[in-house]
């Protein structure tokens, strides 16, 4: 081997820790702690004497200044300082540091009861004529437990303080406690998501586009004078894609990416917040240009007024937010490093964390509509086996309201039910069946229903079947079922249409459709059931909604108390008089009375009908649109709205 070359050492894995420093401090603490019993033992160990002894050397020579005994075992005898230098008793006075004599015990006497020793001691003075020696009593510890009395509390604040630190993420040094713990994608082990895994949002992709061409080639937008934004924060429901069009920018922006959630900032001891933002962003600044994402920013970002009665102003989240607000536009140049981050409560934010020059651009993500449905349910059919029977434009129409989440969720299921079924390729009922359940609920044809029960849920059924197919400004029905699905023990199937407004007649009429199962068991049996529990609560709510938020009540007025910002939401006092909301409770009152008799007229005239359909449901359990339609007629619409591919779903 050359002499110049030395062996390469392995390298120690980042965050592995240091096993034998760790037992090398533990091995000096433990020596530290057994110092002082070493000494005592070594040093300090008196000799032992006969009784003998002790009374021809000692007493008869009156050279002792006291006894004590120790438990009722031993007696401790301590020799008078004058005698120190006595040849005799030298070598008990051996100092043990320095020139001073040594303070005793001198010698140690075994005793074989308090009694007994009290007895030969009282007749051994009289005899030498020594009465003044002092005899006390103790009662002592081991030294073994007295050692762990005090030694095991700091063995355990140790290994307490080191477990806090390890599981702070500071690995096994308390100097990491501060340290930021995202995680850095960059070429080596980059996102492998792109902008054509990512279905539906066209113009939220756009808008992050451009930051990604920014920073591949910035002098297309620095010529002309352009900045970048600082900061882009994407908003929406669960389920919309904001974390996933995250992982396609990391894996199609050139430049590292840092990834952290917003939980990670907050810890139990106050200031480590703030300082993993200091070292996240110093981080930054050396990979710079890069990009950090902050998913959930929420947990750190809520607005520093709430809650301020209960947290105080040295809140651990608000000096967080503290310092992210000053890393992101503050006197410290922050070039070269853009903060992505992701929140569905965008309305718990702080307002000058939302301000331009943090935050320049507000992205959207809305629940996707039809369109965008399609293809989205194309991206995730991509590795799926299926038979040409599937028409993705009719799954679409068939998830109204459905985000990517729950889409990426029905392409799951629909394979899990026909590899269940030990079929070859994924069907169209397979699709249809795992949007049932998903809907629904799993089905539970065991469940034990008695014939009476189940004569009262068909009539039920059929109420808000007739009700629906009859007034005009309700979705289209496409299947009744009686069979129990979920917490259900029956349902029926709509579509919703792609409106974006409604009007107060839809509202109105909505009521009576929801209510009309009861009406329909009234009318039958003459009495209600509490089967209608989920029709009550729907209709309680949407009755609010149109007397409080909507303004469609005559009584109250154009005006609405819906607060689009949540800061009413954990209020104690309500946004209106209590006047005001008797009158709003009346209105409802009132409101679900009318409905519930229109629908209760509404089946009283077509009553044949309802028991036409309800004995077809007993006999079949599951009735489709063209059953409906066979019982009740061709349906009368008052749209223009296409279901032409729609209506085919659930025709075989």
């Amino acid at each position: 081997m050359p002499l110049d070359k030395q062996p390469e050492q392995p390298a120690q894995q980042p965050g592995q820790p240091n096993r034998f420093r760790f037992f090398w401090w533990i091995f000096t603490l433990t020596g530290i702690l057994l110092l002082p019993l070493l000494v005592n033992t070594v040093f300090r160990n008196p000799a032992e004497i006969s009784w003998s002894d002790f009374e021809q050397r000692l007493l008869s020579r009156n050279v002792v200044d006291r006894i004590t005994v120790v438990n009722g075992d031993y007696a401790e005898i301590y020799i008078k300082r004058s005698f120190g230098q006595d040849p005799l008793f030298k070598e008990a006075f051996k100092p043990l540091i320095g020139k001073e004599p040594y303070e005793g015990p001198h010698y140690k006497l075994n005793i074989g009861s308090v009694e007994s020793f009290d007895r030969k001691l009282e007749a051994a003075q009289q005899k030498y004529h020594t009465a003044g020696v002092a005899v006390s009593y103790e009662k002592r510890s081991g030294w073994f437990w007295g050692l762990l009395g005090w030694t095991i509390p700091l063995l355990v604040m140790f290994f307490w303080w080191q477990y806090m630190v390890r599981r702070s993420g500071g690995g096994s040094s308390a100097f990491n406690f501060g340290k930021s713990t995202a995680t850095l994608l960059d070429k080596a082990n980059k996102s492998t998501v792109t902008f054509e895994q990512v279905a539906g949002l066209e113009e939220a992709k756009m808008e992050v586009r451009e930051i990604v061409d920014f920073l591949k080639s910035p002098q297309a937008f620095t010529r002309l004078g352009a900045k970048i934004p600082k900061g882009v924060i994407l908003v929406g429901p669960p389920g919309t894609g904001k974390t996933l069009l995250a992982r396609a920018v990391a894996g199609e922006a050139q430049v590292p990416f840092f990834t952290i959630s917003g939980s990670e900032f907050v810890e139990m001891f106050v200031g480590v917040g703030a300082s993993r933002v200091r070292d996240l962003f110093k981080r930054a600044k050396e990979k710079a240009p890069c990009i950090v994402f902050i998913d959930e920013i929420d947990a750190i970002g809520r607005s520093r007024g709430r809650n301020a009665l209960f947290t105080g102003a040295s809140d651990e989240r608000e000096s967080t937010l503290n310092q992210l607000l000053t890393e992101m536009d503050g006197f410290g140049t922050n070039t070269g490093v853009i903060v992505l981050a992701a929140t569905n409560r965008a309305d718990m934010l702080d307002p000058a964390l939302l301000r331009p020059g943090r935050f320049d651009r507000h992205i959207y993500l809305e629940l996707p509509n039809l369109t965008e449905r399609e293809a989205i349910f194309k991206v995730h059919q991509r590795p799926l086996v299926m038979d040409d029977s599937i028409d993705t434009k009719v799954l679409a129409g068939q998830t109204p309201g459905f985000s990517g989440a729950d889409i990426a969720n029905i392409c799951n299921e629909a394979a899990l039910i026909a590899a269940r079924h030990k079929e070859e390729k994924i069907s169209r009922q397979d699709f249809f069946d795992a949007i049932d359940r998903i809907v629904a609920g799993l089905e539970k044809k065991s469940k034990i229903i008695s014939p009476e029960e189940k004569r009262v849920i068909a009539f039920h059924e059929a109420g808000h079947a007739v009700a629906s197919w009859l007034l005009t400004h309700i979705d289209p029905l496409v299947k009744v079922s009686i069979i129990p699905r979920g917490k259900s023990l029956g349902a029926a199937w709509y579509l919703p249409e792609e409106k974006q407004l409604r009007t107060r007649t839809s509202f109105y009429e909505h009521l009576s459709a929801t209510l009309a199962g009861r009406a329909a068991e009234e009318i039958i049996f003459g009495e209600i059931s509490s089967g209608a529990l989920d029709d009550l609560e729907k209709a309680t709510k949407e009755a609010y909604m149109m007397v409080a938020c909507y303004g469609f009540s005559k009584k109250i007025g154009h005006i609405s108390f819906y607060d689009s910002t949540g800061q009413h939401d954990s209020s104690i006092q309500k946004p209106y008089s209590e006047e005001t909301g008797r009158l709003i409770d009346e209105e409802v009152r009132n409101l679900i009375s009318e409905a519930y008799t229109q629908a209760n007229n509404l089946l009283v005239q077509h009553k044949p009908v309802l028991i036409r359909l309800a004995d077809k449901l007993l006999e079949k359990e599951v009735l489709l649109k063209e059953d409906l339609e066979k019982i009740l007629g061709e349906r009368a619409r008052n749209t223009e709205y296409d279901q032409t591919a729609l209506e085919a779903v659930y025709t075989t």
